[in-house]
């Protein structure tokens, strides 16, 4: 894409912030130049955080029916998933879906809690309720 065909439609997600991206100069040579990005990734992005959103709910019903950890819960309502959460944590993926689990859940060390809790953002007790 050429520097000229960096697209500056506006997107609302981007919160009236400009975003950096890679073209094509005249020299024929990759730099950055700032966007406003553009309504396709508006679209996309919307459609991805109403997803997270969906999951987090779905997630809190099964926790409040005892059918799933908070866990899972904060994991969506942070926007994570798994294989994010165990890169953020440094937890098996195994160990992270295992976890989701209320029996286990309730036995966890305080050690591993706080690894969750640091990688989400949260403080402890905040990750072992829901709201």
């Amino acid at each position: 894409m050429l520097d000229s065909e960096v697209p500056q439609e506006g997107n609302s997600t981007l919160d009236g912030h400009r975003k950096a991206v890679y073209a094509r100069g005249a020299d024929g040579k990759l730099h950055l130049v700032q966007s406003a990005g553009w309504e396709v990734e508006e679209i996309v992005t919307r459609q991805a955080v109403d997803d997270l959103r969906r999951l987090a709910e779905d997630a809190r019903r099964r926790v409040i029916a005892g059918q799933t950890s908070p866990l899972e819960f904060h994991m969506h309502r942070v926007r994570m998933d798994v294989p994010l959460l165990a890169q953020a944590s440094g937890i098996w993926q195994w160990r992270i879906r295992r976890h989701f689990r209320p029996d286990v859940f309730a036995h966890l060390s305080p050690a591993v809690l706080g690894r969750y809790a640091e990688a989400m953002g949260l403080g402890v007790e905040q990750l072992k309720k829901v709201e």
